[in-house]
């Protein structure tokens, strides 16, 4: 485990970088997560960080990826919602780059 401070606030990471609190997370932690993970942070990839956000905040769970692209595409139409175009914004994959991004848990099998 490791803390870093982000606007005065001491948040929890755990050593692969997953936030600890899924409640302490905010846009100004996921963009250290995002600095942590080589993603620069661009309209798109916030589109992707908060459909996986309300997702969790809906049902308490993280969308499996073939759920995410059903809701990608129900919220943003077709051409964002292909494997291909979410690996182009997140190429370490959406479970793992863009879910830590949006300070979900790990999921099951996912360093």
């Amino acid at each position: 485990m490791r803390q870093v401070e982000v606007n005065g606030k001491t948040v929890t990471l755990s050593e692969a970088g997953w936030l600890e609190d899924v409640a302490a997370w905010d846009e100004e932690i996921a963009r250290v997560i995002a600095a942590n993970e080589q993603v620069e942070m661009t309209e798109a990839h916030w589109e992707v960080v908060r459909a996986a956000r309300a997702y969790y905040d809906e049902f308490g769970i993280v969308a499996e990826p073939r759920k995410f692209l059903k809701i990608m595409r129900e919220r943003y139409g077709e051409n964002r919602a292909s494997t291909r175009y979410l690996f182009e914004l997140f190429p370490y994959g959406l479970v793992k780059s863009a879910n830590k991004i949006a300070g979900l848990p790990r999921p099951k099998g996912c360093s």
